[in-house]
């Protein structure tokens, strides 16, 4: 894994988070949960998210839609600070996403931190 400026490297194709997720049936979210917050905590230079609730997001619903909800609030604002764009709040969108499709959540958000690595 490689690391620049202390942000550990996790650039994967959003179709593959979307597609190992429904055939894993959603286990793979769990392991993505926990680099996804690793990359969070790093970019925000801050723990936003706990491994414990990266791992509870992908076993318990209301866990995932707080998971979701805190990428969309603190997660992607300050990525979206990192690489230069004006901050959005998209934590309404992921948290409902993250009820309904949590593999589709995990896709737009996939895409966001891959823009990260451009």
């Amino acid at each position: 894994m490689q690391i620049i400026d202390n942000i550990p490297e996790f650039r994967r194709e959003p179709i593959v988070v979307l597609l190992l997720g429904f055939i894993t049936c959603g286990l793979y979210l769990i392991y993505w949960n926990l680099q996804a917050a690793k990359v969070f905590n790093a970019v925000a230079g801050r723990e936003i998210l706990s491994s414990v609730v990266a791992v509870f997001a992908g076993c318990i619903w209301p866990v995932n839609m707080y998971f979701f909800f805190v990428v969309g609030r603190d997660g992607l604002p300050a990525l979206d600070e990192r690489i230069g764009t004006p901050p959005r709040d998209q934590s309404i969108l992921l948290m409902l996403l993250g009820f309904f499709f949590p593999m589709v959540a995990a896709m737009i958000v996939q895409s966001e931190i891959n823009k990260l690595y451009r």
